[in-house]
């Protein structure tokens, strides 16, 4: 079974300064800006939602359907979300497609197939074949996820569009440079990617 890597809130200024050690660019943005906030969330069908309303939309759009679904169910749970109708979700701007992929995370959950609190002691690819496993779930989906609810420290998000432009225009890479050729240069950030992409977050919301 893999090693679980994780941070706290009282190693992640240490990781931060270890990685600006080792790589001047990431110093920069300390420099420049502080450390980044630390990004976490608690281990919820919420918090799953959340993250699935934000796939591929802003995330004051996000939020603003996150609010409006907290709003008509004075609180978001599985049996809440799922007893819904399309008409209800689509008045609470939610698509009919991410309305199909948060009833039928609220259906794995109520049937007890998806346990998330069990999600904490298993390695990172376990929970990634989980949670990929579920129809609206991919692997952007699965790394906001480990990153940001149980503190995985390596992570990388290649489908995150604000990472990778933030770490072309960091490292003054060219712009039609391969995603591919991104993952491998965040390969060197090993085992602390997670941190690394904090950092260039926090310099792409500071710019």
């Amino acid at each position: 079974m893999s090693r679980i890597h994780t941070f706290t809130a009282d190693t992640f200024h240490s990781i931060c300064d270890g990685l600006a050690r080792t790589d001047t660019d990431l110093s920069a943005i300390i420099q420049a800006h502080g450390y980044p906030p630390i990004w976490t969330r608690p281990n919820t069908y919420e918090t799953l939602v959340h993250i699935i309303l934000e796939q591929q939309v802003s995330l004051a759009s996000a939020m603003a359907s996150l609010n409006k679904l907290k709003e008509k169910t004075g609180g978001i749970t599985a049996k809440k979300i799922f007893a819904l109708s399309d008409e209800e979700l689509r008045a609470c701007y939610v698509s009919r497609q991410k309305a199909g992929y948060i009833r039928n995370l609220a259906d794995a959950i109520i049937k007890r197939d998806l346990i998330l609190s069990e999600l904490q002691t298993l390695p990172d690819d376990a929970i990634r074949t989980i949670l990929t496993g579920l129809k609206g779930i991919g692997n952007w989906t699965t790394d906001v996820y480990l990153m940001f609810v149980l503190q995985r420290a390596d992570i990388f998000p290649a489908g995150d569009l604000a990472a990778v432009n933030a770490l072309r225009q960091v490292k003054n890479i060219p712009k039609e440079t391969p995603k591919e050729t991104i993952v491998t240069i965040a390969e060197a950030w090993q085992p602390n990617r997670t941190i690394a992409t904090m950092l260039l977050w926090h310099w792409y919301l500071s710019c």
